[in-house]
């Protein structure tokens, strides 16, 4: 008769499904941020504003860009009026509430964006923003130097 008590083994913990789910989430995260980018890398010269804030609702954003010749690129494909409107209908269908970020070239004409925006209300997408860089804030005077006869 054996009566030595087997010890029970340690638990171990298992360094190869870590490196799994980590490399996993590495990516994840690395193919949105590629996905996210794409959107915003037309090269564009927005307009500056004194006020405003960045957005933070990038999941559930529409960019809209329209170029200086008032041509729209939506999800890095041009598009036209028509197929414009036919797009952002179908867009309202699957998500009303989504925001739709309207990014125009400083010299675009007005009527050209105003365009844009109209397909938007007509598509029932009223949740809209517009795309600005943050302008270059006032120098400031520098303080006159003290008096050195008052130090003194």
């Amino acid at each position: 008769m054996n009566f030595r008590s087997k010890r029970a083994a340690l638990p171990q913990f298992q360094m190869t499904a870590m490196m799994d789910v980590v490399f996993l989430l590495l990516c994840f995260f690395v193919t949105t941020s590629v996905y996210s980018q794409w959107e915003l890398g037309l090269e564009m010269k927005l307009p500056a504003a004194q006020s405003g804030r960045a957005s933070t609702a990038y999941s559930k954003t529409i960019v809209l860009n329209v170029a200086q010749d008032g041509s729209v690129v939506l999800m890095q494909r041009r598009i036209d009026g028509a197929a414009l409107a036919d797009e952002l209908k179908r867009l309202a269908a699957r998500d009303p509430d989504c925001v739709v970020s309207v990014r125009a070239d400083a010299g675009t004409e007005y009527g050209k964006v105003l365009a844009v925006v109209d397909a938007c209300v007509a598509a029932g997408l009223t949740n809209a923003s517009f795309a600005t860089t943050a302008a270059a804030p006032a120098p400031t005077a520098l303080p006159p130097p003290p008096d050195l006869e008052e130090a003194e």
